[in-house]
């Protein structure tokens, strides 16, 4: 998956995960979505989960407005 901002060009600075989850007419629909984040001079943790939100959703809008079951921005290193 490709980076879910445009950041420098040294690469991601972040990996994260989401796992959302949402009712449907006869049960939930359960999504995990992963990729990289490159941070921006200035951005926190909030700002990275909207930018992350914002993408996973515009990539499946069926699942717009789901409910957050796990959600993890973790350094892009080992």
């Amino acid at each position: 998956m490709s980076d879910t901002t445009s950041g420098p060009a040294a690469g991601p600075t972040h990996a994260w995960v989401i796992t959302l989850q949402k009712p449907l007419a006869h049960g939930l629909a359960t999504v995990t979505v992963d990729g990289t984040y490159s941070a921006q001079p200035g951005d926190t943790r909030p700002i990275a989960y909207r930018k992350v939100r914002t993408w996973v959703d515009e990539q499946d809008p069926d699942m717009a407005g789901a409910n957050v079951l796990f959600f993890s921005l973790e350094p892009y290193r080992l």
